[in-house]
C-alpha cells in the first residue's frame, strides 16, 4: 500500500538548511521515493499556517519509507533540517 510523507517546514537558519539540501538528493535517489510536490508558497485555505515550505513524497510501501527515513545516511543529514527549522512531519497511508 502506498504511503505519503508530508513535511511542513519553517526555516529559521537557511545556511544550516542548505547543508541538509546539499546532501539530500544523493541519499534520496538511492531509495524508492518519489517527489509529488515541493511548494515554498502553499495557499492557506483554512486554519492557521506557520510554515514557509511544504513537501509531499510518495513511497510504494511503508517499508520503502522506513528504509529511507531510518537509514544511517538520512539520519546523518536529518539533524541539519531539524536544527535549521521547525518541522512537523507525518506519514499517511494511501488508499488503493
Amino acid at each position: 500500500m502506498k504511503h505519503y510523507f508530508v513535511a511542513q517546514i519553517k526555516i529559521h537558519d537557511p545556511k544550516e538548511y542548505e547543508i541538509y539540501l546539499d546532501k539530500f538528493d544523493d541519499i534520496f535517489s538511492k531509495f524508492k521515493g518519489e517527489y509529488l510536490a515541493i511548494d515554498e508558497s502553499p495557499v492557506l485555505l483554512e486554519g492557521t499556517w506557520d510554515y514557509n515550505k511544504s513537501v509531499l513524497v510518495k513511497f510504494n510501501s511503508k517499508k520503502d519509507f522506513e528504509d529511507w527515513y531510518f537509514s544511517d545516511a538520512y539520519q546523518k543529514i536529518l539533524i541539519h533540517r531539524l536544527n535549521a527549522s521547525k518541522c512537523d512531519t507525518i506519514l499517511i497511508e494511501g488508499v488503493d
